[in-house]
């Protein structure tokens, strides 16, 4: 399984509800996050997934652009809470030790109702 193929898989569990078989397949033991909204450890992020999957059972996640650089993987996608929002473009970085996943960050942009740019977010 490719470093690309890990990350997508990861995201699409865990937008789907299933944060605990995404971290127990795909992490490595000294996996640490760097959202700004959360402790940087595994389990703290996993609940939280868990959570907005709950919250949001119709979550729509969309893969625009997935990037691999050494250890480094990059997904940029479209991730909506359900289809009457907008949504929110959203950059992983993920940094691979073998083929575990052992560091993310998340970076967001919400999108607006209007925009000024003719080529959009995506």
């Amino acid at each position: 399984m490719t470093k690309k193929s890990i990350a997508l898989n990861f995201l699409k569990l865990a937008a789907k509800g299933h944060s605990h078989e995404a971290f127990r397949l795909y992490t490595g033991k000294n996996f640490k996050h760097h959202n700004a909204y959360f402790k940087g450890d595994a389990d703290t992020l996993m609940l939280a997934m868990e959570e907005s999957a709950r919250t949001n059972p119709n979550k729509i996640f969309e893969i625009h652009h997935i990037l691999r650089d050494g250890d480094m993987v990059a997904v940029h996608s479209h991730v909506r809470q359900n289809s009457a929002d907008s949504g929110t473009a959203v950059v992983h970085i993920f940094r691979f030790e073998l083929d575990k996943i052992v560091e993310l960050w998340d970076l967001g942009q919400p999108i607006p109702k209007k925009t000024i740019n003719e080529n959009g977010i995506f």
